[in-house]
């Protein structure tokens, strides 16, 4: 026969440690002094409605509440706890107080029985009702409690508890004072859970109480339900995956590493779903030590490893850490396989080059600003020779480009500054005399054309300088139309001409059949040789700046010629000019 079982039954540490008077209520003063005082006043309504997360105290504060109404010696609003009525309503069989839980009462009947028997006598002086989860009371239940909440008997009070107070019908919401009530901090459930275990002569240490406040998550209930669980195991250590060598794979930047501690946490049986909700947490709150360590709920070891591990790993990288997680975690609810899901996430934490999102790029953005403001300042190695790209197949090269080619290929040097002033003719005339044609054309190419307005550069640039007679520069052109248009241009070149020798310099315009046929230094000008065939101009002549053929200022000179053939071909036309 074995050993005779106790005659105690185990109650959890939640029931057997619930507050029985408001001073024991912790963590919601504002709900205490307003039901103290309304009660030591005299001064308490008809009908309240308690709201606010699981394991507050809604109901624990409504049992409070009915002791204090029926207590025969209160003190300061204070139920004695000591009295026949506050002893009944500690054991749940006083006929003074009726609870009833709407998730499983809320049919119309339920509320019809319930209005039915509100007016009945009650051996104390107040009836109380308490309605647990209110808000999921149906409409046609909700609508048969409305008139009795609205004017109850003078000796009913009703307490509506419930966790969600927007699904609760406002006409109800309107017949009642609200009191909401609010999650602990992690101080108050460590404060809490050091109270129960000494009085519960538990043999635990701090660190289990913190690690059951955490898990508590500002739930009361929730954290002695946690202390419970370790005070049966004795120990923390198999309570919680060992995430310190996650952490610092992740901080190392070391995939394999980090795979490997995930395989095993895996095959030591915890989820990946678990593994996730707990790597979250702890990358949590170290985000909290760097940022507001006020806020982090953790002590001790624990908090000197998680605070080490946030600066390791840096804000960026926690930040984008906790939200790829936070991903991963609804992926992996219709994922096939969840380990797949969170070994990729975890990858990609620990190596940013393989995370395309816009934090990844701003952490490694700050990791270089901070490799950058930790390098010392050093001189680089002198630059070398730029070189000229390459250009490719089918480009159309620019003027200075094919200029450099012509000064390499002759092996002239190139030129390392500017110069400081307009280059003038290789044989410039001296000062008062007209120029010769050499440095005519040279000074035309060079300076003179590029200055000229629009209209006047299309029309000259098609002609060419093909001698100096007495001090009058002779311009050829290829055909009459071609020069009638250019002589009504002819005063501003010539401007041009005298502004950049320093002595007026007269045109005449003759065609290009008056002048030498023979010659065929600068024919391209025209646009024709000698033998009638065109040719491209000579780009020796136009300097080294680049033109852009879409730009209407700087026309290429075959739309010229395209003209002057126009007007040859078909004799006696017109050219209208816009």
């Amino acid at each position: 026969m074995g050993p005779a079982a106790s005659d105690e039954a185990f109650v959890s540490l939640y029931r057997r440690f619930r507050p029985g008077r408001f001073a024991e209520l912790v963590g919601q003063p504002h709900v205490v002094a307003g039901l103290q005082h309304a009660v030591r006043d005299g001064r308490v309504a008809h009908a309240y409605l308690f709201s606010g997360p699981r394991g507050t105290g809604k109901t624990s504060a409504a049992r409070i509440l009915a002791r204090a109404l029926n207590c025969r010696s209160p003190e300061d609003g204070e139920p004695c706890g000591i009295c026949d009525s506050c002893v009944e309503i500690a054991r749940g069989s006083s006929l003074d107080v009726h609870e009833l839980d709407a998730a499983s009462n809320n049919g119309v009947d339920a509320m019809r029985d319930l209005v039915a028997h509100a007016a009945l006598a009650t051996p104390g002086r107040w009836k109380v009702y308490i309605v647990d989860e209110v808000h999921m009371l149906s409409n046609a239940a909700a609508n048969a409690l409305l008139k009795t909440l609205e004017e109850p008997p003078s000796h009913v009070v009703f307490v509506l508890a419930t966790t969600d107070p927007q699904k609760v019908p406002a006409t109800i919401r309107s017949r009642t004072q609200h009191y909401e009530f609010r999650l602990f901090g992690f101080d108050t459930l460590v404060s809490l859970l050091r109270t129960v275990r000494d009085r519960a002569g538990l043999d635990l240490d701090d660190d289990v109480l913190a690690l059951a406040a955490r898990r508590g998550h500002g739930s009361a209930r929730d954290a002695l339900s946690a202390l419970d669980q370790l005070a049966a195991s004795g120990s923390s250590t198999d309570e919680r995956p060992g995430l310190a060598a996650i952490l610092d794979a992740l901080g190392d930047e070391d995939a394999q590493a980090l795979l490997v501690a995930a395989s095993a946490l895996h095959e030591a049986g915890w989820a990946p779903q678990q593994l996730a909700v707990e790597i979250v947490d702890d990358l949590r709150q170290a985000f909290l030590l760097a940022v507001a360590p006020e806020l982090a709920a953790v002590d001790g070891p624990e908090r000197q490893r998680l605070e080490a591990q946030g600066t390791r790993l840096g804000l960026p990288r926690l930040v984008r850490a906790m939200e790829l997680l936070g991903r991963a975690q609804v992926d992996m609810r219709e994922a096939p396989d969840a380990r797949v899901v969170l070994e990729v996430t975890l990858v990609r934490v620990a190596r940013a080059d393989l995370d395309e999102s816009t934090l990844a790029l701003a952490e490694r953005v700050a990791r270089l600003e901070q490799a950058m403001a930790a390098a010392p300042p050093s001189a680089g190695p002198p630059a070398a020779p730029r070189a000229s790209a390459p250009r490719s197949p089918g480009a159309r090269p620019t003027l200075g480009a094919l200029r450099k080619e012509r000064q390499a290929a002759s092996g002239e040097p190139e030129p390392t500054a500017p110069p400081a002033a307009p280059p003038i003719a290789a044989a410039p005339a001296a000062a008062g005399e007209p120029p010769d044609r050499d440095g005519l054309v040279q000074a035309w190419g060079d300076q003179i054309l590029r200055s000229l307005p629009p209209l006047a550069k299309a029309l000259y640039s098609a002609g060419r300088f093909v001698s100096v007679d007495d001090g009058t520069a002779v311009f050829a052109v290829a055909n009459p139309p071609h020069r009638d248009r250019c002589a009504d241009l002819q005063p501003a070149v010539e401007d041009a001409l005298a502004a950049h020798f320093g002595v007026p310099v007269a045109i005449r315009l003759v065609l290009e059949t008056e002048s030498d046929p023979s010659s065929t230094a600068v024919a391209g000008r025209t646009g024709r040789d000698p033998g009638g065939k065109t040719e491209p101009a000579d780009v020796a002549d136009l300097g080294d700046d680049e033109f852009d053929p879409d730009d209407p200022g700087v026309p290429l000179e075959i739309d010229t010629l395209v003209q002057a053939r126009l007007l040859e071909a078909f004799p006696g036309a017109e050219e209208v000019r816009p």
